[in-house]
């Protein structure tokens, strides 16, 4: 038996605890070694040559026996029995060693053995039933003066020891130890001073493996393990196991408090005491040095940083250690495991054991429920941040006892979501084990070894997403530059005082300083770091209760959300679509706490929103700009000129563009009397309005703006600058809409080649470029080449941005329509799906983009042979259209051309022929008689009139359609072709065979050309 008591430590292992009789008597299960052990004692004495241990040692037995006798309360007398039966291990081990100089204790044991006799009948009187059981161990020990008598009895054996010659001990000890009559065989492990694991412990195979493996014997060498985490999180319990499972595999076992400098030597003292070798910690270290078994030190709660824990392990070749801290830096020492949540059927396992609930299906569901993690959700601009259990153990086990008190599983999740903070608080009077702190406690004790700025920035964190925090957060808000019409430097005087922590003296951003903060949290293991992606995350309960840390919450919240927007509006002016994905949740996060934002930086977050694809968001932010510049700058300020461009340009990227349009041609008048028509700005507002008109189906007047804003862009920036690029591909764009193809894909090379250049292959400004030229190629009938870009775009934009961003979706719509026009449309359809999917969650159901989405997949639905469900689509299309666009709208027209075909395709001639003679009218009126749609929208018409019967009128239209087709793409044009192929029944079924075959040799010679 160890001299020290693993109640001596620190409480951090897991001790069974209960009501019930069987679990009392568990908590006994103590006492059946200890009097197995003094039998064995017993038996030896009389083997031998100092026989008179044998009194002693018998006594223990039968006081021992005599207390595990007694029915109620024995926990009472445990010091009792501990504190005897180590004084006859302490005699008996100094007998054997000393040899014939153990004549010394032999009164000492004749004695002790007196003493104990008379405890012996005061133990069995406490079974007469005339008192009250607790009055009478109460009476039992202040008579006795137990434990000033036992204290006596160890004095008497230590100085005894101290007088004993040190150098006639070995000869001595080789003596009896070689004497023929010595028959005691001593134990294969003297000291295991390690509590059991907790009986509910739950999981963690992967990581006992990964030990298990490790400690292999005769390694040659030193093997240290470190298990590191968050406090709660089970670093001491998985210790435990792991030598609970392998016990046998070493000589001794030691526990180390580590919390402390003065608990490691204490500790260590400890094991000189209890091995006679000594009672400094250098001497427990010196023999631990020079005994060369299979030991292993345990050092549990190492937690303190500035504790040099090398100096405290053996140095030598030889034995074993385990570290459980909070502190990732232990890792130097050896290998090591990440302690973090559990697993999810663990943690529900857990979560039920430690309430005592059955493994139901009711309750299995309401503890998944109350253990997993919630994604973050947005609604209605708002974070919805539902903080569960996060399958941390140690809030596991409070909840499952709080559970054990109410019996209510099914209630507890909408409870603790009320009141999380006061049940992380809360330590139950029940529990399974000796952990002394609760969640919320565990963690305070580290934040309070925090300096001040360290648990500052901690605070901060706790605002933003719990997630995805890195130092360019910080470094940018450094170098706000103070733009006008955003918040001066009166306003921002605490963001500013927190951020000088960080520069040098010159005012230079100190990463250094930075990452000195950072590694003093880490060191608690409060915030983690991914070297990989450069950012540090907190636990999302460790996030909200540093949140709870908070004297003034709304002081804080001001300053997070004024560095946020310093950051936001230092790279307003660079890729916003990156900075968007990165910042997007932590402004998320930041604004529910106060709807104002505080320190005004709405168009800093406009940017994020916009870029983001949460245009109802940007909305809401740009017109409360707008509304603020009337009031304080007056309706021609170009502050107030500057609101209304992001205001119409947000309006386009909702599809509302009669609202856009009336904004940008107010901004382009105003600004072009301000500023002048050649100035940046003023070209600007012109290619925002030049872009609604081409939405708007006005052709020749966004072609006439997009001509004079390059030609400007060009004079006064260069060729080669972005904004130049970008109104280049502008240009492009209203060209493919007016059909001429070949000048799109002229221009859109030159865009791609020179973003390529400037940018890189992955910038997102150069995968608008490619994807541009793929619907270039598409539209020239190169279906092949245009595949293989939107591939190429669609892989990169999921990798850069996410499967659900905007841009991601557009890619995925326009690779699905080159697939349907290469006839695969089960792919087609599979993607359509998708975009339809995610953009009606996305954009809405109204949403221009989502109603192309429907579209689409009414076209794949009709080409795979499902005319009602394409039908069905189509209506819903059509009636959206015509309320949101108006009826002569070209995508209202394109609508009523896709619902004709469906009605066509259904038999239904009469009303496919109505509805596309309207297309064709207001087509030929809106874009010309010449153009792609119009062309369309004719062959589609004779179409329907051939299936009427009405063959003249079809072969006069298609002969009409082949004509323009030919004289504008060409014969090889797949479009071109159709019409052939459209031509050729029409002759025949006109009897007009010569023709027919005219065209049918001709059809084969472009086949075999191709």
């Amino acid at each position: 038996m160890s001299t020290t008591s693993p109640s001596n430590a620190q409480p951090s292992t897991t001790q069974p605890t209960g009501g019930n009789k069987a679990f009392a008597k568990s908590k006994l299960d103590w006492l059946a070694p200890a009097i197995l052990t003094a039998r064995t004692i017993t038996a030896a004495a009389e083997c031998a040559p100092f026989p008179y241990i044998k009194g002693v040692s018998g006594t223990v037995v039968i006081l021992l026996e005599t207390v595990q006798k007694v029915k109620k309360n024995r926990e009472d007398l445990k010091e009792l029995c501990e504190s005897t039966t180590e004084i006859v291990m302490i005699l008996h081990d100094q007998i054997l060693a000393h040899g014939n100089t153990a004549v010394k204790f032999k009164a000492m044991c004749e004695e002790l053995e007196s003493y104990l006799a008379a405890v012996v009948p005061a133990v069995q009187n406490l079974h007469n039933p005339s008192k009250g059981f607790r009055k009478r161990v109460k009476e039992f020990v202040g008579s006795s003066n137990m434990t000033d008598e036992i204290a006596g009895h160890q004095k008497q054996i230590q100085g005894l020891l101290a007088a004993v010659d040190t150098n006639s001990k070995v000869n001595e000890m080789h003596a009896i130890m070689t004497a023929p009559s010595f028959v005691v065989t001593p134990p294969s492990q003297s000291i295991n001073n390690c509590p059991p694991p907790s009986r509910i412990f739950q999981g963690r195979q992967t990581i006992l493996a990964k030990m298990h493996k490790f400690f292999t014997p005769n390694s040659g060498k030193q093997l240290i393990y470190v298990l590191h985490g968050l406090g709660g999180a089970g670093k001491t319990q998985i210790a435990l196991k792991f030598i609970q499972e392998s016990s046998a595999n070493f000589s001794d076992i030691f526990l180390l408090d580590a919390s402390t400098l003065d608990t490691i030597n204490t500790g260590l003292k400890n094991i000189a005491v209890s091995k006679f070798v000594g009672d400094s910690a250098q001497d427990a270290l010196t023999w631990l040095q020079s005994k060369h078994g299979n030991w292993l030190l345990f050092f549990d709660n190492a937690d303190d940083p500035k504790i040099n824990l090398n100096k405290f392990f053996p140095q030598c070749n030889h034995g074993n250690i385990i570290i459980t801290s909070r502190n990732p830096g232990l890792r130097t020492y050896g290998d090591h495991s990440p302690v973090s949540d559990m697993e999810d059927k663990d943690a529900t396992t857990l979560l039920l054991q430690s309430a005592a609930k059955e493994s139901s299906e009711e309750n299995v569901q309401a503890a998944a429920a109350i253990v997993k993690v919630r994604d973050l959700r947005i609604i209605r601009q708002l974070l919805i941040f539902e903080q569960e259990l996060f399958h941390l153990p140690l809030a596991i086990v409070q909840a499952g006892s709080f559970i054990l008190q109410s019996e209510d599983i099914a209630g507890y999740l909408t409870l603790y979501q009320k009141n999380r903070a006061q049940l992380l608080s809360e330590k139950a009077v029940q529990s399974h084990d000796h952990y002394a702190w609760t969640v919320y406690t565990t963690w305070q004790i580290s934040f309070d070894r925090l300096s001040q700025l360290a648990a500052t920035l901690l605070q901060l964190c706790s605002f933003l997403h719990y997630s995805g925090i890195s130092e360019d957060m910080f470094s940018n808000a450094s170098e706000y530059s103070f733009p006008v019409w955003l918040p001066a430097k009166e306003e921002l005087q605490e963001p500013l005082q927190f951020l000088s922590h960080f520069l040098g003296p010159t005012g230079e951003w100190n990463s250094l300083r930075f990452s000195e903060v950072t590694n003093e949290i880490k060191s608690y293991s409060l915030i983690t770091f991914d070297a990989a992606t450069k950012m540090f995350s907190i636990h999302p309960l460790v996030h909200a209760w540093s949140r709870n840390t908070l004297v003034d919450e709304a002081a804080s919240h001001l300053c997070i959300s004024s560095l946020l927007g310093m950051s936001v509006a230092e790279i307003a002016h660079h890729d916003m679509t990156l900075a968007s994905l990165r910042l997007m949740p932590h402004i998320v996060s930041v604004r529910p706490f106060n709807a104002d934002v505080g320190a005004d930086f709405r168009v800093a977050f406009w940017h994020i929103y916009l870029s983001a694809g949460k245009f109802t968001e940007a909305q809401n932010l740009i017109e409360q700009t707008c509304e603020k510049y009337r009031l304080v700058f007056g309706e021609e300020h170009l502050a107030t000129l500057e609101a209304m461009d992001r205001l119409g340009l947000t309006y386009w990227h909702l599809g509302e563009y009669k609202k856009a349009k009336e904004l940008e041609v107010t901004v382009l008048d105003k600004r072009s009397k301000l500023l002048g028509e050649d100035h940046l700005d003023t070209l600007r507002a012109m290619g925002h309005l030049a872009r609604t008109h081409s939405e708007l189906r006005d052709l020749e007047k966004a072609k006439e703006l997009e001509v004079t804003v390059l030609k400007e862009r060009t004079a006064l920036l260069g060729q080669d600058h972005p904004d130049t690029l970008m109104a280049m591909g502008n240009l492009a764009w209203t060209h493919c809409e007016l059909g001429d193809f070949a000048k799109a894909k002229e221009l859109r090379v030159t865009v791609l080649e020179k973003q390529t250049k400037l940018l890189g292959e992955d910038h997102p400004d150069t995968l608008l470029a490619m994807g541009n030229l793929a619907r270039s190629h598409s539209k020239l009938g190169d279906f092949e080449k245009a595949k293989e870009l939107e591939v190429m775009v669609l892989e990169k934009r999921i990798k850069l941005l996410g499967e659900d961003h905007p841009h991601t979706l557009m890619a995925m719509g326009n690779l699905a329509g080159t697939h349907s026009e290469l006839g695969d449309f089960d792919k087609a359809k599979e993607l359509e799906l998708t975009v339809l999917e995610k953009q009606t969650k996305l954009l809405g159901e109204d949403h221009p983009d989502t109603l192309l989405a429907m579209g689409n997949l009414a076209k794949s639905h009709s080409k795979l042979g499902d005319f009602e469900k394409a039908k069905e689509l189509e209506v819903v299309v059509l009636e959206k259209r015509t309320k949101l666009l108006g009826e002569d709208h070209p995508d209202t027209l394109l609508a009523m051309g896709n619902l004709a075909r469906s009605h066509s395709e259904l038999g239904d001639f009469e009303k496919a022929q109505e509805l596309e003679v309207t297309v064709l009218e207001k087509r030929t009126k809106l874009l010309g008689k010449d153009h792609p749609g119009t062309l369309l929208a004719m062959g589609n018409l004779a179409t329907t009139h051939f299936n009427l019967g009405d063959f003249e009128q079809a072969k006069q239209l298609e002969v009409t359609v082949l004509g323009k087709r030919r004289q504008l793409w060409g014969d090889r044009h797949p479009d071109t072709r159709l019409a052939m192929k459209n031509l050729i029944f029409m002759y025949r079924a006109l009897d007009e065979l010569m023709e027919a075959e005219e065209l049918e040799r001709l059809v084969k010679q472009i086949q075999m050309s191709l």
